[in-house]
């Protein structure tokens, strides 16, 4: 477990200088674009995916270690920041502790001098204050806990986004029917305790199978647009088809969890994944940047039902539909104020 954890502070600490040098100073890029057609659409900044998706191969993280799903985590949760959310209430944050209720934060942000110091080193713990911060978050739905990877929630409203994310880049025959199976339940369970939260799926998934499970990626591929389209199910789900010549750590016959304890997740045992905050060299961080392996997103492979653009485009307009016009203003802003897309050449 030591040697996870190292991996996971690692992970976390490029990770954090990934997101930070694309929003320099916490000012994140408008994602809406306004075609030549007049369409405005939500454009996703794919080089800082491809960015998070080569850590965990430069770290040689295995799927067991959490890290290969975190990148996709991070990515998701930096898109909504990007689309005006407030960064303490968009899950897991862009720095340590992960998760923070807007309320603390904001009393963190008020307090001035010594009272300051105090909070932030008790929050900063490597041991997390239960049921003030936490590295993951465990949402109740209508019969169970369930882990949900990217949230946003706050007291006054409860939770008003839920994502899910898994990942596969091996075992495609083995597991890929579990963890679709699994995503349903947890869908159905989550809807019906929060109906008016935005619930999507996102799935990572390695282009190999295109390969080497051919009629497995067809039948995949359209399970995951047959459950985009229930109506008490999730609202948008999105593929991400991941493409890279590295080879996946060997883990021996093992089923790809994520990294997930499920009793974990159900509140019923410590969730041995917590990470603890272990401090990175600079100089790591650049080695890391500067020798990343290259990763591509195969968006060829993908049907627009599934495009991560359209995925987002859903979220971020379901949870602006189903709140009131003073609430996320900074994410309605961003919206009316769209900047001209970019011309494409073919």
């Amino acid at each position: 477990m030591a040697a996870e954890q190292s991996a996971r502070s690692k992970a976390w600490a490029v990770f954090d200088r990934i997101c930070s040098d694309a929003a320099p100073g916490g000012i994140h890029s408008n994602p809406w674009a306004q075609g030549a057609d007049g369409e405005v659409r939500y454009d996703p900044d794919y080089d800082v995916l491809e960015k998070l998706l080569g850590v965990p191969l430069y770290l040689e993280a295995p799927t067991t270690s959490g890290v290969p799903a975190l990148a996709l985590d991070v990515w998701v949760s930096y898109e909504l920041r990007r689309a005006g959310f407030d960064p303490n209430a968009t899950w897991p944050r862009a720095e340590h502790p992960r998760i923070l209720p807007t309320a603390i934060a904001n009393l963190l942000q008020s307090l001035k001098g010594k009272e300051r110091a105090q909070l932030v080193a008790r929050l900063a713990k490597p041991t997390p204050m239960k049921g003030v911060v936490s590295a993951s978050a465990n949402i109740l739905g209508k019969n169970y806990l369930k882990q949900v990877d990217v949230v946003m929630s706050d007291w006054d409203t409860g939770p008003e986004l839920l994502i899910s994310t898994k990942r596969m880049d091996s075992s495609f025959g083995k597991n890929a029917a579990n963890r679709v199976e699994e995503s349903y339940g947890d869908a159905k369970n989550l809807r019906l305790r929060h109906p008016l939260a935005a619930l999507g799926f996102v799935y990572g998934l390695r282009s190999t199978i295109l390969t080497e499970e051919a009629k497995k990626a067809r039948w995949l591929i359209d399970l995951l647009q047959k459950l985009g389209r229930e109506d008490d199910a999730y609202h948008a789900v999105a593929l991400i088809m991941i493409e890279y010549g590295a080879e996946v750590p060997a883990e021996g016959d093992v089923d790809e969890d994520d990294g997930e304890n499920p009793l974990a997740a159900a509140g019923l045992e410590p969730d041995e994944n917590e990470d603890e905050v272990e401090e990175v060299p600079a100089s790591a961080i650049d080695e890391a940047l500067d020798n990343l392996p290259r990763v591509t997103i195969r968006h060829d492979a993908v049907p627009p039902a599934l495009q991560p653009s359209r995925f987002l485009e859903l979220m971020v307009r379901r949870v602006i539909d189903a709140t009131p016009v003073d609430r996320h203003e900074e994410a309605r802003r961003r919206l009316d104020a769209p900047r001209k897309a970019e011309p494409t050449f073919s």
